[in-house]
C-alpha cells in the first residue's frame, strides 16, 4: 500500500496530544516532504530516517515522492520523537511492514544514523495521557527507547515495550501470520517497583536554632511558605536543605506528577522516584528560568519543584521581575505561559523557603560583628522585596548567629524523623477535617475552621491594626494559627496559637 498511518504524541506543556503520522508514497520526482507545523529538529528527521533505514539493511523508497504529514496540522511538533513513527510509516507504506499490526500501538523515539533508538523527554507524560484517548477501552501499547520506556512503565496499567534498535521494532510487525522473531532488544516492561524510602539530610546536624526549627515544623505541617533572615553563616541554607525531609511521603499521584515534570525537562532518573524535589536556582536566574517559558514552553524552577521545595537563597538579589512573577503561582499553585500561538499550563504547587541577610553587609542586629550599613542602605536593601510578595509569605523568622562555644558544645538537635512524625499527624488532622492542607484553605473554609473566641479575635484585631496588615495577612495568620493548633492536637484555635502565629510576621519591621 502507498498510504500508512502511525500513532504518536506531541508535547504541549504537560499535555501529550495524539498525533497521526501519515505517510504517502507516490510516483514522480524523488523527494521527501515533511509537513504539519514541524520545528527544525523534526524536519531534520528526513536525513536521520533515510540513513537509519539504509544502514539497517532495509529498503528506502528513494525513487518515490514521499510526503509525511503530522496531523493535526495546527499543533506544534518539536524534538526528535517522531523519527521512529516516520520510519515505520515509510516502511509500512512501501509494504515492508504490516500496517494493520501497527494499529493499537503508539511510537516515539529518536533514531541515530545507524538505527539505534535514543531516549526522548516527556515519556512519562505520554504514558499518563494514554487512558484519556479512549475511556473505557484498553489504552494503546507504547513503544519507546530503553531509558524512556523505564519512565513510562512507572504508570500503573500502562503497557510499555522497550526497543534498542529500529530492527527490534521492525521484526515485530513484519507481514504475514508468523509470530514475531525473538530479539534481545525488544522487551515488554512490567510495572516497575518503586525504590525504597527516600533519604534526606538530617535536621539534627543543625545545632541550636530552636526558633527556626519550630518555624520549619509549622511550615511543613501546614504547607506554608517561609522566609528566614539572618547573618551569613547562621545556618539558613542548612535548614532549608533539610526541609524536604520533614514533609510527608509522596503519594503515588504526587510522585507521578513530579516525575512527569522532570521527564519534560529530560532530568528524571529512577533514583529520584518519590523523592520530594528541592530546587535551588542561583540568584541570577531570570523570570523565565523561574516560572518557565521559551518556544515551545518548558517548565521552570517552580514547576520542577512541584510537590517539593523551592529554595531561594539571597532573596533580595534576585531580579525584581523574577520575584514578582512568583506572586500568582504562590496563590494558585499553577502557572500559565501564553505566547502568540501557544498556551501551556504547568502545575506549580511548591513550598517556598527563602533566605536573606538583614542588610547589605549581613550583620545588622548581630551580636558577633558590627554592622557597617547606613539606615538608608538597609532600607533600600529590604525594599527590594515588594509588599505584595512579602504579604504572600506566611512565616518570617530570624535566624540568629551562635557563638563559637555554643556551636561547638551544643548537643545534637532533634532528628528529622521525630519532627516528621508530628508533621504527618498534624497534616492528617487537617486533611481529615477539611480535605486539604491548611495553607490551601480559602474563603468559607477559613471562617469555618479558624473560628476565634472573643479574646482571640480582640488580640488579632489589635495586632493587625498596629502592624498595618492587609486582609490577606490576616487570613494567612489565621491559617498558621490553625496549623499550630493541629501540631498541639487542639480542636480549636486558642490565644496561644494566635499569639505565636502573629510573631512570625514581624521580622522585617523589627529589623527596620
Amino acid at each position: 500500500m502507498s498510504l500508512s498511518l502511525v500513532r504518536s504524541r506531541a508535547l504541549l506543556g504537560m499535555q501529550a496530544h495524539p498525533v497521526c503520522v501519515e505517510v504517502h508514497l507516490a510516483n514522480g520526482l524523488p523527494s521527501f516532504t515533511l509537513v504539519g507545523l514541524a520545528e527544525t529538529e523534526v524536519k531534520e528527521a528526513r536525513e536521520r530516517v533515510r540513513s537509519a533505514i539504509q544502514n539497517t539493511g532495509l529498503e528506502f523508497p528513494s525513487n518515490k515522492r514521499i510526503t509525511v504529514n503530522l496531523a493535526p496540522a495546527d499543533l506544534p511538533k518539536d524534538s526528535g520523537r517522531f523519527d521512529l513513527p516516520i520510519a515505520l510509516g515509510i516502511l509500512a507504506a512501501s509494504g515492508q511492514l504490516d500496517a494493520r499490526k501497527l494499529e493499537g500501538h503508539e511510537f516515539a523515539g529518536e533514531l541515530s544514523l545507524g538505527g539505534e533508538l535514543r531516549a526522548i523527554r516527556g515519556a512519562l507524560a505520554m504514558s499518563l495521557a494514554l487512558p484519556e484517548q479512549a475511556p473505557g477501552q484498553a489504552p494503546p501499547k507504547l513503544v519507546l527507547p530503553e531509558g524512556s520506556a523505564q519512565e513510562a512503565a512507572l504508570v500503573p496499567q500502562a503497557e510499555v515495550y522497550r526497543a534498542h534498535h529500529l530492527l527490534d521494532v521492525v521484526r515485530q510487525f513484519l507481514p504475514g501470520d508468523a509470530p514475531p522473531e525473538p530479539t534481545e532488544g525488544w522487551l515488554k516492561l512490567e510495572a516497575i517497583a518503586a525504590p525504597g524510602a527516600a533519604t534526606y539530610p538530617d535536621l539534627s546536624d543543625v545545632k541550636g536554632q530552636a526558633a527556626a526549627k519550630r518555624a520549619l515544623e509549622i511550615a511543613a505541617a501546614g504547607g506554608h511558605s517561609l522566609l528566614m533572615m539572618g547573618a551569613p553563616g547562621s545556618g539558613k541554607s542548612m535548614l532549608a536543605q533539610r526541609f524536604a525531609g520533614l514533609l510527608p511521603a509522596m503519594s503515588p499521584e504526587e510522585a507521578l506528577q513530579s516525575a512527569a515534570i522532570a521527564s519534560l525537562s529530560g532530568r528524571f532518573s529512577l533514583d529520584q522516584w518519590a523523592v520530594r524535589p528541592t530546587r535551588s536556582p542561583h540568584h541570577t536566574a531570570s523570570a523565565v528560568a523561574l516560572v518557565g517559558g521559551g518556544s515551545p514552553p518548558r517548565p521552570g524552577e517552580i514547576s520542577l519543584a512541584h510537590h517539593g521545595v523551592l529554595f531561594l537563597d539571597e532573596l533580595p538579589e534576585f531580579p525584581r521581575a523574577a520575584l514578582e512573577a512568583l506572586r500568582e503561582p504562590l496563590e494558585s499553585g499553577n502557572i500559565t505561559i501564553s505566547r502568540a500561538a501557544q498556551r501551556a499550563e504547568f502545575p506549580a504547587r511548591f513550598q517556598l523557603i527563602a533566605a536573606m541577610n538583614p542588610c547589605p553587609c549581613g550583620y545588622l542586629g548581630s551580636l558577633l560583628r558590627a554592622c557597617r550599613c547606613s539606615p538608608d542602605q538597609v532600607s533600600r536593601y529590604q525594599g527590594k522585596l515588594s509588599g505584595p510578595l512579602m504579604d504572600r509569605i506566611d512565616l518570617h523568622v530570624e535566624v540568629g548567629s551562635l557563638a563559637a562555644d555554643d556551636l561547638v558544645n551544643a548537643p545534637p538537635g532533634e532528628s528529622t524523623d521525630s519532627i516528621r512524625q508530628r508533621v504527618v499527624a498534624a497534616r492528617a488532622r487537617a486533611i481529615n477535617r477539611q480535605g486539604m492542607p491548611n495553607q490551601a484553605m480559602q474563603g468559607d473554609v477559613i471562617d469555618a475552621q479558624c473560628q476565634l473566641d472573643e479574646a482571640c479575635a480582640k488580640f488579632l484585631n489589635t495586632a493587625a491594626a498596629r502592624l498595618g496588615w492587609s486582609g490577606r495577612s490576616i487570613h494567612r495568620c489565621l491559617k498558621v494559627a490553625r496549623t499550630i493548633a493541629d501540631l498541639a492536637g487542639a480542636s480549636t484555635v486558642q490565644l496561644t496559637h494566635v499569639a505565636e502565629a502573629v510573631q512570625y510576621r514581624r521580622v522585617l519591621k523589627a529589623a527596620q
